[in-house]
């Protein structure tokens, strides 16, 4: 990895870093606060070797009492002063653990041996500090006299006595919050980057082309907006969203040049990928540039369709293929110019069947016939196989893929099942990316808006005059349908469908 990925790492999973340190941070601070406070006390002793005169004499001395130095460091840790010491203040202690608590230190080329005690009692702790450096002083005076009781050669001296000490020595709570803060945001580090790495979701669209085997036609980021109403505001929108859906109609209309897709199935490989909220918002952008479009419901088991665009959904695709309506008698106008709408109807028990049927042939080929456009949000392809009958007959699929959702595995499966019975895949669309995380033009729409101090064109256009000897061009966008020529050559008129529907 190189450094651009950590920071990706990192940008990625902030979340997990910044837990992994307060945490940790936490768990020091409340370590340090639960730990028995330790005081220690301090006493120095002074070794020197009496008897010497000339200089010589006092050199040597000095070499000697450093050599004892060592040995009475090790004395003063042992089981037998720390008797004595028990002796002498009456602690409940057994020698090893009064032992345990003595740390004898010397430093090099000096005779002077500082003793020093540990306890959560500072008034304790310097007793036993004072009881220990006074007995072992009578204690060496024992073994360098000798028995015949002369004097002792080598004199041990308290010269600096313990004393209580102010502060507790541990735990040490700033440091050890500090400790704490910085070991958790290593671990927290180390758990982005191997999580990064173990995450088997897709989040890239190189990643995605990859495994679908074909484009990826748009990548659509996340939009907030989208949480309070599934339908954008085209005619008044610049959000990134509605750009990202912009390119992806554009791209739609590269895909086969000579002969580009009207027919889409727009399916996921697992649920909650956003399938239902691209199709709709789709078919508003192929709405927007002029296109006549149809959304109809090919989920017939969790519809979303009805819900989003505010049809009626007790007739529709099911009622259609069972041969209780007619195809024009269940499309159902919506509130967005140019676009209607095929609700699911009644909840059949097999829809995967009924999917297949000719009914549903008969159906496609109908709308076909009706509109530039024919919209099929379908189920996903992993849990049910209706979005794979549907896409042998539609002109292609699209395949919906959330950021950071589906796993790769799982996005290979659903488009092995597609092409299995000849489905064809005409592309992959990331959507509900972060800001930032897509790599497409939509990052710089902030950046090209309109200028509010320009001219401003009227909504409704000035009719031009036309002479009267002069045919008049039709304009390229369709007026809006209020009923569907039917194969008599009838039409139904807004109240008679109304009627139909309920």
């Amino acid at each position: 990895m190189e450094i651009s990925d950590y920071v990706r790492v990192l940008r990625t999973r902030w979340l997990l870093v910044v837990a992994c340190t307060a945490i940790v941070g936490a768990a020091a601070l409340a370590i340090s606060l639960l730990t028995t406070p330790i005081y220690q006390s301090t006493a120095r002793l002074f070794v020197s070797i009496a008897g010497t005169e000339t200089a010589n004499e006092q050199y040597q001395a000095g070499m000697a009492s450093q050599q004892k130095v060592t040995s009475y460091v090790r004395l003063l840790t042992g089981e037998t002063v720390a008797q004595r010491a028990i002796e002498a203040t009456g602690v409940d202690l057994t020698p090893a653990e009064l032992a345990a608590k003595v740390e004898a230190v010397t430093q090099p080329d000096t005779v002077l041996i500082d003793v020093t005690v540990s306890d959560p009692s500072p008034t304790v702790a310097r007793d036993l500090a004072t009881a220990v450096s006074e007995q072992f002083v009578d204690f060496s005076a024992e073994i360098e006299g000798g028995t015949g009781g002369g004097d002792a050669p080598v004199t041990v001296v308290v010269v600096e006595p313990a004393q209580p000490a102010d502060a507790p020595v541990s735990p040490n709570i700033p440091r050890n919050i500090v400790l704490g803060l910085v070991i958790g945001l290593l671990l927290g580090i180390v758990g982005a980057v191997l999580r990064d790495r173990l995450d088997r979701t897709v989040k890239d669209r190189e990643v995605l082309a990859e495994v679908v085997g074909a484009p990826v036609v748009g990548v659509i980021p996340f939009d907030k907006a989208l949480d309070g109403s599934p339908t954008l505001d085209f005619g008044e929108s610049t959000s990134t969203s509605a750009e990202a859906l912009r390119q992806l109609r554009t791209n739609l209309q590269f895909l086969d040049v000579d002969n580009p897709p009207r027919v889409l199935v727009i399916t996921s490989a697992v649920p909650s990928e956003g399938k239902s909220t691209t199709a709709v918002n789709l078919a508003l952008a192929l709405a927007e540039a002029g296109h006549s479009v149809v959304v109809v419901e090919g989920d017939l088991r969790r519809p979303r369709v009805g819900k989003y665009l505010g049809v009626i959904g007790s007739v529709g695709v099911s009622t259609v293929l069972v041969g209780q309506a007619r195809v024009e008698e269940v499309v159902q106008p919506t509130s967005h110019i140019g676009v209607d709408a095929i609700a699911a109807g009644p909840i059949p028990p097999n829809p995967s069947e009924l999917l297949g049927s000719e009914a549903a042939r008969y159906l496609v080929d109908e709308l076909r016939n009706r509109y530039d456009y024919i919209i099929i949000d379908a189920p996903p392809l992993l849990p049910v196989t209706d979005a794979a009958v549907l896409s042998v007959q539609a002109d292609g699929a699209l395949i919906i893929s959330r950021y950071g959702h589906a796993k790769r595995e799982e996005v290979a499966r659903a488009v092995e099942n597609l092409t299995k019975i000849s489905g064809r895949v005409l592309g992959a669309v990331l959507t509900m990316v972060p800001g930032g995380k897509g790599g497409s033009a939509y990052e710089y729409s902030y950046y090209y808006e309109a200028d509010p101090t320009a001219p401003r064109m009227a909504a409704t256009p000035p009719t031009p005059e036309v002479a009267v000897d002069k045919p008049v061009k039709q304009p390229a966008s369709r007026p809006r349908r209020t009923g569907l020529r039917r194969p008599d050559g009838d039409s139904r008129n807004g109240h008679e469908r109304r009627r139909v529907l309920s």
